[in-house]
């Protein structure tokens, strides 16, 4: 054999062995990123949706790489001058005004007067940005049956198969062990 040949075939086999190793990782950031493309693994402001729980786990591993999700912070409740039911009935805060409210209603709004050039153009459209989302999902997709297929090929023909199992493993059980470490 010629000495192409044989780094031809050795870098075969380490295509297979490492890309058997890193498949499960492709097919969970595959999966994990075609949920955070549509926000699946995160609540937003003003729906009702609640993600699963393991969507949460998944994405929170795909983002931070630990398993902690963050407790999110409640905004601040809105308050408006016309509650009564925030302030106290102290007679002695009753007499003197709130500074922030008062430096809040003292300083001068500025004008806001048209600009010359919004009348002439119009608003700008935003930004649509649903073709882009179909567009990664279709690439999740495209990632996650290219390894799946990788994966059939390695067994199809490949003769140790013993070896490929051991190897997917490992790539199956390494990243759990780091994650829970």
């Amino acid at each position: 054999m010629s000495s192409s040949h044989t780094l031809l075939k050795y870098t075969r086999l380490v295509h297979l062995y490492l890309g058997v190793f890193i498949a499960p990782a492709l097919l969970f950031f595959a999966f994990t990123g075609a949920l955070q493309t549509f926000s699946l693994h995160e609540t937003t402001r003003g729906s009702s949706y609640k993600p699963p729980g393991w969507a949460v786990i998944l994405g929170q591993i795909h983002k931070k790489q630990t398993t902690a999700v963050p407790v999110r912070k409640l905004p601040p409740p809105d308050r408006s001058p016309d509650r009564s039911t925030d302030k106290p009935s102290n007679k002695s805060s009753d007499k003197q005004p709130d500074k922030s409210q008062s430096a809040a209603t003292t300083t001068p709004q500025p004008a806001q007067s048209p600009s010359p050039q919004s009348s002439d153009t119009p608003a700008p459209k935003p930004h649509n940005a649903l073709p882009l989302k179909i567009f990664f999902l279709l690439v999740s997709i495209g990632l996650f049956v290219s390894t799946i297929s990788g994966i059939y090929m390695s067994y199809k023909y490949i003769r140790n198969r013993a070896l490929i199992t051991t190897i997917l493993i490992a790539g199956v059980i390494l990243p759990i062990l780091l994650t829970i470490l």
